[in-house]
């Protein structure tokens, strides 16, 4: 498998007359705030002064985990397959905040336990009928991890896409992220582990003795592509490689909560300019998710105490990008507005 090879969009020139032109927006000078840290970085990663969003889309990924052996999830395996046929079905949260802000939305089964046959609205990448419980053995094989990558760029491939969103469904997946977050970040296990999908005290202690135990198995696993076959998961593996070819073609990623982001910790211990087309759209509420993202240095666009995944931040936060871009292209200049002056 082929890592791509990330090119920074920094641009000194670029983003001097972006600063030029945002400054002379009919407003105070940084006034907008976060909207004009993302009209800029927007332009960065578009290599224009007008940067656009024209076609959004966010993948929603499903795979199931055998880490749910070890009564991690308040909810059986059998929900990641009921909840991909929701999708399907355009009744889940993500759908309808999809169709809100008219956002392509991709549901693919990377590793879901179960036999969707061919259906519309699927796309069926799936590698196996889930992973193996990491506390017996590796989650993935090399060759299986590499499987799922490899799926998640060639799908990026296949979409006309400006900006792309990420978001998952999984039972057991909040415990392949906070093992992942563990291993690749060396934060303690009890300050990556939460209640996920609704844990109480002690199904939270048996997650994270599940993940102490899987870190002591596969203690030597030591690169990222080697924690995440032996922690991750199907999911977790296709949006990694998904993020990267984004990144390559230089699309606007925009990351959802704590399982992406776990996904996002891998793509940038390969390629750490992955981090630089990202937008953060908020901080999870499942308590490792701050934590990730001081560790990558990154700043949330909303607290809105979501810990749902499916992309749901993902899609809230596209209108915020919108207004970034709209603003620099639409919002008149002092130098062609008959204002007389700057604001104090």
């Amino acid at each position: 498998m082929q890592i791509p090879t990330l090119v920074s969009p920094q641009d000194a020139d670029l983003s001097a007359r972006l600063d030029r032109l945002i400054d002379d927006k009919t407003k105070p000078l940084g006034s907008l705030g976060v909207l004009e840290r993302l009209a800029r970085q927007i332009g960065l990663i578009q290599a224009t002064e007008r940067p656009v969003i024209a076609r959004p889309a966010i993948i929603v990924c499903a795979g199931d985990h055998g880490v749910t052996d070890e009564g991690v999830s308040a909810y059986p395996q059998s929900v990641t397959w009921q909840m991909v046929e929701n999708f399907l079905a355009g009744g889940a949260a993500i759908n309808v905040f999809a169709r809100q802000n008219g956002i392509a939305l991709h549901i693919v089964d990377a590793g879901v336990n179960h036999d969707f046959g061919v259906r519309p609205g699927l796309v069926d990448r799936k590698v196996a009928p889930g992973t193996a419980n990491f506390c017996r053995g590796p989650a993935m094989s090399q060759a299986q991890c590499a499987a799922a990558m490899e799926a998640g760029m060639r799908f990026v491939d296949t979409l006309q896409a400006d900006v792309l969103g990420f978001g998952e469904m999984g039972i057991g997946n909040t415990t392949a992220a906070a093992a992942l977050m563990a291993a690749l970040t060396g934060i303690a296990v009890q300050d990556c582990v939460g209640a996920g999908t609704g844990l109480d005290a002690q199904g939270v202690s048996r997650k994270a003795d599940a993940i102490t135990r899987a870190l002591q198995l596969h203690a030597q696993a030591q690169t990222p592509l080697e924690r995440l076959a032996a922690l991750g998961g199907f999911e977790i593996a296709f949006l990694c490689g998904a993020m990267l070819r984004g990144a390559q073609r230089r699309m606007v990623l925009v990351i959802d909560g704590f399982i992406v982001t776990s996904a996002l910790l891998v793509a940038a211990a390969l390629q750490p300019v992955v981090l630089e087309y990202c937008v953060f759209s908020h901080c999870s509420d499942e308590a490792g998710h701050g934590r990730m993202l001081a560790h990558l240095g990154a700043r949330a666009l909303m607290q809105l105490d979501l810990r749902l995944g499916e992309g749901t931040g993902a899609a809230l936060a596209l209108p915020l990008l919108q207004a970034a871009v709209n603003f620099l292209a639409d919002m008149a200049t002092f130098s062609s507005a008959s204002v007389s002056g700057k604001h104090d």
